[in-house]
């Protein structure tokens, strides 16, 4: 009698422990599913390079070399709005951003710690240039960004307030207009630029909180005329045949940096979020961003792949302006939100 209650007791001490065990909290990264869940917010574009390709064929990588899952919690929204987000405590893992500078704002948050631009192509993944889209047979005459100052034209613009997509927009219009007066005469006309880019905003009828959300409301019937990136018109103009794609004669290429968000990444996590970001510069990362109508970081000859893409006359980057670090404090403030915003 006596062994049997002794069996029994011990029993019920290895149920408490099991049920103890089970009650402790598991480490964020793994899932519930077994495996690691990795954590990433991104702007508004990126969506359907990463679930559709970018995400399986990581995953995919990941299970044959290590035998472990991967699944991915994503999240996307403007690049203003997604910075502030994880400035306030969400929980990204790795951030893609539309704009250096909200990398930048990440780090002077000590969201982010290590440098991003110490990764391949100083931290950038992928690029597009900036374009027109406008209504099927282009009813309006707009052939580059100085005819979107037409009187009576109607443009959606996203608001640069929370989408880096409006301020790369901004510097598209602005710096076509100084390479094209330089390469006419000489001189960058500054005056001119800026005529032209008041003029412009004077147009501009709507200011959706992102890239993504402003092409919505332009597929909805609203507008004349978007000013997007190359990857939005393509895949507007392939889902319905209504609208044509404007190249202007100078434009942009906007360059988009991924940071990991250190604050939020634990020595166990740390191994495979570096495999994903590196893995994003391998050439099988790179052609899936082409076929998804993204410019590639590492190699321009697989632009060739992707024959939808367009060739620029006089193309730039924010270099051209100096960097991020001139081109908001001296084009975004200076020109437009002091010189255009608050004329209008």
């Amino acid at each position: 009698m006596a062994n049997k209650h002794s069996t029994v007791a011990i029993a019920l001490v290895v149920l408490f422990l099991l049920g103890i065990g089970s009650c402790l909290p598991k480490p964020p990264s793994q899932s519930g599913g077994g495996g690691v869940n990795i954590t990433l917010y991104g702007f508004s574009i990126m969506k359907e390079s990463l679930e559709k390709s970018i995400y399986p064929a990581f995953s995919a990588k990941w299970k044959s070399e290590h035998g472990v899952d991967v699944r991915f919690t994503s999240s996307f929204a403007g690049s203003e709005t997604v910075t502030n987000q994880i400035l306030q405590g969400v929980k990204a893992q790795v951030a893609i951003l539309s704009i250096e500078r909200d990398a930048q704002r990440l780090k002077y948050g000590n969201a982010v710690t290590s440098d991003w631009r110490a990764l391949p192509q100083k931290g950038i993944v992928n690029k597009t240039p900036f374009v027109i889209l406008v209504r099927k047979g282009n009813p309006k005459g707009i052939h580059d960004f100085a005819d979107l100052a037409k009187p009576g034209i109607k443009l959606i613009h996203p608001d640069p307030e929370s989408s880096g997509g409006a301020q790369w927009s901004i510097l598209a219009i602005y710096g076509s207009e100084l390479i094209k007066t330089e390469k006419q005469s000489g001189t960058a006309d500054r005056a001119r630029a800026l005529q032209t880019l008041q003029a412009i905003w004077r147009n501009v009828v709507s200011t959706p909180s992102s890239a993504r959300e402003a092409r919505a409301t332009f597929e909805q019937g609203y507008g004349d005329a978007l000013v997007t990136y190359e990857l939005e018109g393509l895949l507007l103009k392939d889902a319905d045949g209504a609208f044509e794609i404007i190249v202007p004669e100078a434009t942009i290429f906007s360059e988009h940096p991924i940071v990991i968000v250190d604050r939020n990444v634990s020595p166990a996590d740390r191994p495979v979020i570096e495999a994903f970001v590196r893995f994003l510069w391998t050439d099988e990362a790179q052609r899936a961003f082409v076929k998804n109508h993204f410019r590639p970081a590492t190699n321009d000859a697989l632009t060739q792949e992707n024959k939808e893409l367009a060739t620029i006359k006089y193309p730039f980057t924010v270099d051209y302006f100096g960097g991020w670090e001139r081109a908001y404090p001296e084009v975004i403030e200076s020109v437009f939100k002091h010189q255009v915003q608050k004329r209008k």
